[in-house]
């Protein structure tokens, strides 16, 4: 084989690879993780044979695994793009979580593919770490921040962004699996809002920096 051709190779390699997953999430996301079959994923896709799918995956599990970790990348992308300025970083914080509370009702990939069908797939260990790789050091970032600001107290920034990524996959989660899922995430705003208010210091400096993701 020519060296011209290896870089040509690994092209169309990455090109199929990234066909699959676009194929594989437009499916995942309007039927679901079970009614998605690979031979189908092959077919809408193109690629002609489940032998280039598994030439880039293990199996449909890997697959779905690379969807996920699309999906909250793209989350992650375009809550970055849409945060406001603040002059509050638990603020900032608590607007940054919000969002994903939002995701769990209008936001149809997050919602299928992260919340219902991720932990049943991946199983809980796996998908609360892609959660923590998409999510947690976001989370910690701001607490630093607050916590230099003044606004909350000093402390393990590990346990907290452990435990604010807890509340807001378990809010999300209860959103996602109710019957009425907008009427859930307005039950669920006002109980979260507390949870997270009960870190801010009575008393805060006002005016230090203003923050922005």
């Amino acid at each position: 084989m020519r060296m011209a051709e290896v870089p040509v190779r690994s092209a169309k390699g990455a090109a199929t690879r990234r066909n699959l997953v676009e194929t594989a999430r437009r499916l995942f996301v309007a039927k679901g993780y079970a009614a998605t079959g690979t031979d189908e994923i092959v077919s809408e896709s193109g690629v002609g044979s489940k032998g280039a799918l598994y030439h880039h995956f293990a199996d449909k599990r890997a697959l779905f695994d690379a969807v996920l970790q699309q999906v909250l990348e793209d989350f992650a992308a375009r809550a970055a793009t849409k945060t406001p300025e603040f002059e509050d970083p638990l603020d900032l914080l608590r607007e940054g979580l919000h969002a994903f509370l939002d995701a769990a009702v209008d936001d149809p990939a997050v919602l299928q593919v992260v919340l219902i069908d991720g932990p049943a797939v991946l199983g809980w260990d796996v998908w609360r770490l892609r959660q923590e790789a998409y999510g947690q050091r976001e989370i910690a970032l701001v607490l630093d921040l607050a916590v230099s600001d003044g606004v909350i107290a000093p402390g393990s920034t590990k346990v907290r962004s452990h435990l604010l990524l807890a509340l807001v996959n378990e809010s999300a989660l209860y959103i996602a699996n109710s019957k009425s899922r907008r009427s859930a995430r307005r039950e669920v705003g006002t109980t979260f809002d507390e949870l997270v208010d009960g870190l801010r210091i009575a008393n805060p400096p006002k005016g230090r920096s203003s923050t922005r993701r």
